[in-house]
Formats: C-alpha cells, sequence, structure tokens
C-alpha cells in the first residue's frame, strides 16, 4: 500500500536549524532515503519550496490565486516521501525516523488510488 508522509514545519524552525542541528536533520535524510531505497519501499521524495507556493480555488466562473502554501497558518508542508510498504504500522515507523518529528509533525496519509 501506498502512503504519503507529509512533513511540516515552519520558517522559524527551520531558520534556528541554520545553527542548530542541520547536520542531524540531513544525515537523517540521508539514511531513511537510504534504508527505503534499499528495501524498495522507496517511490519519490522531495523538498517543496514555499517561496512560489500558490493556493489556487475556483468561485463563481473565477479563479482565485493568493500565496502562501496556507492562509491561517505558520507552518507549511516542507517536503514529502511516498512510500510503498506492508502497513500502516511500517509508514508510522518510517515517519518516526525524521528528524522533523523533534520540532514538528509529519503526516501518514494512505494513497487512494
Amino acid at each position: 500500500m501506498q502512503y504519503m508522509l507529509l512533513i511540516y514545519g515552519n520558517e522559524e524552525a527551520w531558520n534556528d536549524l541554520e545553527t542548530n542541528g542541520k547536520d542531524a536533520l540531513d544525515a537523517a535524510h540521508r539514511e531513511v532515503f537510504a534504508e527505503l531505497t534499499a528495501a524498495g519501499e522507496l517511490v519519490l521524495s522531495n523538498e517543496l519550496s514555499p517561496a512560489d507556493a500558490k493556493v489556487v480555488r475556483r468561485t463563481d466562473d473565477r479563479l482565485l490565486v493568493t500565496d502562501g502554501p496556507f492562509t491561517e497558518s505558520k507552518e507549511m508542508i516542507g517536503g514529502f516521501y511516498l512510500v510503498d510498504v506492508a502497513n500502516l504500522d511500517r509508514a508510522i515507523e518510517i515517519a518516526g525516523k525524521l528528524e522533523e518529528t523533534t520540532f514538528s509533525q509529519v503526516e501518514v496519509r494512505a494513497v487512494m488510488h
């Protein structure tokens, strides 16, 4: 079954990482990436840029485009892993290995189709 692991964070926490802990974060991702690749569980993974994020909505035949990944929150999705694993427990185990869980959250969702 495929699961999307959505890595949340905020600009303040990520800026703090530049001076405290970026090496640990990068090392954790390299380790998880290597483990998933070796096990054949990695489908895709990447960082997401907050700089050009847009929210698109359609109302009354108008297309509304606004800045930001979220309009009411400082948190944003900074990256993701798409994994193909045996079950939800394995997806949760992988999410727990990500360093971001020490200062933010990683959301795990099943891919429906």
